[in-house]
């Protein structure tokens, strides 16, 4: 493998290993106990956009709809876990292990955290301790 082969693949790597990081690292970001994150999409084409079409999140990752009351699948690569927030941000639902290609609504929420399969509960118990800051 020429250098410039070697170069071209590690191009690659970087663009299609990184998106998440890309789209998150421009938003306002929420820290909660455990080392857990969560990205507010602060505005309609952020909150449009979402999480589809990346191939995974970085673990300890969210994104915060709001707001929003249904949540699509449609263009996910990954499963989800939705946590439901109400208009006082408190948790009132948790939906497991959403997979591509699915609608959920909780009509009691007016926002949702959207995170890996693995963490929605991790996330809500974290969101729940911050203590409504």
């Amino acid at each position: 493998m020429g250098d410039r082969e070697g170069r071209q693949q590690g191009q690659r790597w970087r663009h299609s290993a990184s998106p998440a990081g890309v789209r998150l690292a421009q938003l306002p970001v929420i820290a909660l106990p455990g080392a857990l994150y969560v990205y507010r999409a602060d505005s309609w084409s952020v909150r449009r956009a979402g999480l589809a079409g990346l191939d995974a999140l970085p673990p300890g990752r969210a994104l915060w709809l709001s707001p929003c009351r249904s949540v699509h699948t449609f263009g996910m690569r990954f499963a989800l876990n939705l946590v439901w927030l109400d208009g006082d941000d408190r948790v009132v639902h948790v939906d497991a292990d959403v997979v591509p290609r699915r609608v959920r609504t909780v009509l009691r929420a007016r926002s949702v955290i959207e995170t890996a399969a693995d963490a929605g509960q991790r996330f809500a118990d974290a969101w729940s301790a911050r203590g409504g800051q």
